[in-house]
């Protein structure tokens, strides 16, 4: 994720509502929270951090307490997984395939190898590499509904929340709000309903400088780059960091999705990532380093404008 898009409220807050802004942190990150309705926007706040702070305890393997980091330190034995976590592995697992293999949430033995959590500045030897890859996929995570576990198939596998945990906490904390009208900004992802807002993408090598703007309504925004952190997204495919070749938009009506997608498409780089984009419908910007800007035809139907 790069940059912090904007927004604004493009209309105005009616008689006989109520409006709150809020910026916490959670999940590791600041959360932005922009609540309007009849009701008390503070008890939807509230809400709102509630889920964020529940789903932080059950998913967070940066908790080791956590039941995804008891099924990480299994060693392929059976975890008991509520049936809320068991579907959500079940759909991100489906996205592999969807994605041609571009997404995978099984990446935690290859994140260890490469130092991603460190800062990624490590290389794995041959040796380690190989390793990783061995214990990495999710064809290696067996997901029994009827019993109501999850396991691995190799014991060194592990899950790696961190390309899609945050968009699917974005599209619960909408529900638990009820707000009628709101805007989350998760660290730089958006998810806007009721009232559109107008949100700016930033340049890849400069997250000062808005690069498009578009108005943003019922749907979330998120942003895939290696500016701000260098070539911490890993090609599942490869085992190997992507190269730092730009940063990739998505917009989709659920925070889950363009939280998956953008991380897809910004492996399969700016030519496949774009076709992908066509064939399936899906709005996408890739903004590359040399200043050129690619845009699905989903991405164009929603009016961007660019900003030189």
């Amino acid at each position: 994720m790069f940059g912090h898009p904007a927004f604004f409220p493009l209309v105005p807050v009616l008689a006989m509502t109520l409006a709150l802004d809020r910026t916490v942190l959670a999940m590791g990150t600041q959360l932005r929270i922009h609540l309007e309705g009849p009701g008390d926007p503070g008890v939807g706040s509230e809400a709102a951090l509630r889920e964020a702070s529940r789903i932080e305890v059950a998913c967070s393997t940066w908790d080791p307490a956590s039941s995804w980091s008891r099924l990480n330190a299994a060693g392929g034995r059976p975890v008991a997984l509520d049936g809320e976590w068991l579907d959500l592995l079940a759909e991100v697992q489906a996205w592999q395939v969807c994605t041609e293999g571009a997404f995978d949430p099984a990446l935690g033995a290859l994140m260890k190898a490469w130092g991603i959590r460190e800062g990624g500045h490590r290389r794995p030897t041959t040796l380690e590499l190989e390793r990783a890859r061995q214990a990495s996929g999710s064809a290696l995570l067996v997901l029994d509904r009827k019993g109501g576990t999850a396991r691995f198939l190799d014991p060194g596998a592990a899950l790696e929340e961190g390309g899609f945990l945050k968009g699917y906490a974005l599209d619960r904390m909408r529900a638990a709000t009820a707000a009628p009208s709101g805007l989350l900004d998760f660290g730089g992802q958006l998810l806007a309903w009721g009232h559109p807002v107008e949100a700016a993408i930033a340049d890849p090598l400069d997250r000062q400088r808005p690069r498009l703007t578009l108005l943003l309504k019922d749907a979330s925004l998120s942003c895939s780059g290696t500016s701000e952190r260098g070539r911490h997204i890993l090609d599942p495919r490869t085992g190997e960091p992507s190269p730092a070749w730009g940063s990739v938009a998505v917009v989709a009506t659920e925070g889950l999705t363009a939280d998956i997608l953008s991380t897809a498409l910004y492996v399969l780089g700016p030519e496949r990532g774009l076709a992908w984009a066509e064939r399936h419908g899906t709005a996408a910007a890739f903004l590359l380093n040399d200043g050129t800007i690619r845009t699905s035809a989903a991405f164009r139907a929603l009016h961007p404008k660019e900003l030189r």
